[in-house]
């Protein structure tokens, strides 16, 4: 498999390589930089997420924290499912851990998408479905809008996305106060995730 870069020809795992080798936002994040990705050629779903919290910093691990639980309920998929590169794909916005801010963690890096993320989505080719997780990833594929809204519309968006909230712990909140969520939207994309990842 191969990933054009410039005017150049780069095999996949070089360019995964080069990723997680990156040290260009060196100076502007508060921990030394580590790239998180999950990625296969053979991945039939991607989860688009917002970039690497302080505990996925630690670990290198995408979603190894209580909100990777949270997802991977959501989802109905199991730890081994979830981690298996070639059925799933994990690409956040922002490859790294961005820091904190004053209601959470800061907005993932901008540089990820310019410098590697677009190439890298090319590279996955059979990829059916995208879970679009959180405001950054939804703003990314689909521009403004108001993350509620697509959740509880999200048969929009189906076959090619997925929009979903984010599964930190300030969703719970959000949980409660949109019942509809559990209801009429998680049973879809369990399904929908299913179908894919039978295929």
């Amino acid at each position: 498999m191969t990933a054009w870069i410039g005017v150049g020809v780069v095999v996949f795992e070089d360019l995964v390589a080069s990723i997680r080798g990156c040290r260009a936002c060196a100076h502007l994040l508060p921990v030394e930089p580590r790239p998180v990705i999950q990625v296969s050629p053979q991945a039939r779903l991607l989860i688009a997420s917002q970039a690497p919290g302080s505990k996925v910093h630690t670990s290198g691990i995408p979603f190894s924290d209580p909100s990777g639980d949270r997802l991977r309920d959501w989802m109905g998929v199991t730890s081994k499912t979830f981690y298996d590169a070639s059925r799933v794909a994990i690409v956040p916005v922002g490859f790294c851990y961005p820091g904190r801010a004053k209601s959470g963690d800061a907005a993932p890096r901008p540089e990820c998408a310019r410098l590697w993320r677009n190439s890298l989505l090319t590279q996955l080719p059979r990829i059916k479905l995208t879970l679009l997780v959180g405001t950054y990833a939804q703003e990314n594929a689909l521009g403004a809008g108001r993350m509620t809204e697509r959740v509880r519309q999200f048969r929009e968006f189906l076959p090619k996305y997925f929009p979903l909230p984010h599964p930190s712990w300030r969703s719970r909140m959000w949980v409660s106060a949109n019942p509809w969520f559990e209801l009429e939207v998680l049973p879809e994309l369990r399904r929908q995730v299913q179908d894919v990842l039978e295929q």
